[in-house]
């Protein structure tokens, strides 16, 4: 298979449904079965799509996950040294970094990171096998649900989180609210539905645009919700923050189930509790999707870019609690305040990708816009390696300005791989 690099953020990812979009639906392949329903994302297209469907769902749910994230880490952080007897703010290793490192801090430091990992672990762990049942259901039960279960499941691990403020419960009940929250398949689900909603709706000359929007709903949800976050939280501490925060999950349910109409034509009969889900992905990667016949390089390029993609998001994603710790400690000892402006600093990095996306993808190939996104990655993650001052952590931000210009690659890479009918299958499992 002859595979140019894409031209565009994320299609021409459906080469195959350029034809669909110029076709009317036959009313067999719509009515007539479980397969049929599968290959009827461009027939449920609507005439004129509407300029707005599933923007602020992404949008309010992104400024939820941004808003949350980095008041749990300091959360973690203050009830671990509280429990311990540290207060950072009468030591003397902010003003004076040759200091030895004070051993208590470590100790914080360790059990914090500890209690991060645990708690994304076990999100990780049960929504790896739930949001490939909620990406192949969607395919044939409609893309709505997939909106709405999520965030519902949000919102209940902001009301766990929130019962182990009020009551000062042990952090370790953080677990509770994160697996409640990946058995609904977690922000990861609303993303993949976002733009599998998107590719649904959208033709090959207005994809772009759609997909270049959700794009900028993340950079800029995330940078206001970091700034109102750590301002919030340095004025009223961590309980009102977090009720802002379930109001925006149920507020993106509700808009979700209300307004987005649905983009396939659903089928009564699907089952979300069924092997077939599963099953269904494992012969996506396993025949390598697309049409029939495809052979071992094929399938070769499908695995190697899930895997690449599967690694640059774990270090993005991966990489952010662990910058709450270092500003937190010495010799930074950043404010929320601080923190949220780094935080802020990194969303912005959404913006600045998407645009220099655009504009390299004028005199560079693809796979080397993706290679320069790494390498603005790596660069920035060895300035913060050896950031011990505001400014220097700052420079690291501002180098990391193109980090998020090879997702968008990869994400078209892999999108173009497989049929229209596996998108869901595909996005759903990329974004775990």
């Amino acid at each position: 298979m002859d595979e140019p690099d894409t031209a565009a953020i994320l299609p021409e990812d459906l080469l195959s449904a350029a034809s669909l979009d110029d076709q009317p639906p036959d009313s067999d392949d719509v009515h007539g079965g479980e397969a049929g329903v599968q290959t009827t994302g461009a027939a449920a297209r609507p005439a004129c799509p509407p300029p707005v469907s599933v923007e602020p769902v992404l949008f309010l749910s992104m400024f939820s996950v941004a808003l949350q994230a980095p008041l749990c880490t300091q959360y973690l952080w203050d009830r671990i040294s509280e429990d311990l007897g540290y207060n950072g703010s009468k030591s003397s290793d902010c003003v004076n970094s040759s200091a030895p490192p004070d051993p208590l801090q470590k100790e914080v430091e360790t059990l914090t990171a500890h209690w991060n990992l645990y708690i994304n672990l076990g999100g990780f762990l049960v929504g790896i096998l739930v949001v490939p049942l909620l990406g192949s259901w969607s395919d044939v039960a409609g893309r709505r649900l997939v909106l709405v279960l999520p965030n519902l499941g949000l919102a209940l691990q902001v009301v766990v989180y929130l019962v182990v403020m009020y009551l000062r419960l042990p952090v370790a009940y953080f677990l509770v609210g994160r697996l409640l929250s990946g058995l609904s398949g977690d922000f990861n689900a609303v993303l993949a539905g976002c733009f599998a909603y998107v590719a649904d709706v959208s033709d090959r000359r207005s994809r772009t645009f759609r997909v270049a929007v959700l794009e900028a709903c993340l950079g800029l949800s995330g940078m206001l919700a970091s700034i109102i976050g750590g301002q919030w939280r340095r004025a009223q501490g961590y309980i009102n923050p977090f009720w802002l925060v379930l109001a925006t999950n149920l507020a993106s349910a509700l808009y979700a189930y209300l307004f987005v109409r649905e983009s396939v034509h659903p089928d009564p009969s699907a089952k979300l509790l069924t092997t077939r889900h599963h099953k269904a992905v494992w012969r996506l990667y396993s025949t390598g999707g697309g049409s029939e016949g495809v052979g071992r390089f094929h399938r070769c390029k499908l695995w190697l870019y899930t895997l690449c993609f599967f690694l640059v998001v774990t270090v993005h994603f991966g990489s952010r609690d662990l910058y709450v710790l270092y500003e937190l400690s010495s010799p930074l000892c950043w404010s929320s305040a601080l923190i949220g402006y780094g935080s802020a600093a990194l969303h912005l990095a959404y913006l600045s990708s998407l645009l220099g996306l655009k504009l390299m993808q004028r005199c560079l190939e693809d796979s080397w816009v993706a290679l320069v996104g790494l390498a603005s990655n790596i660069i920035g993650l060895v300035v913060f390696s050896v950031a011990d001052s505001t400014q220097l952590m700052f420079t690291g931000y501002g180098l990391c300005f193109l980090f998020m210009a090879a997702t968008p690659v990869l994400r078209s890479k892999l999108s173009k791989l497989v049929d229209p009918s596996e998108q869901g299958e595909l996005l759903i499992v990329a974004d775990v």
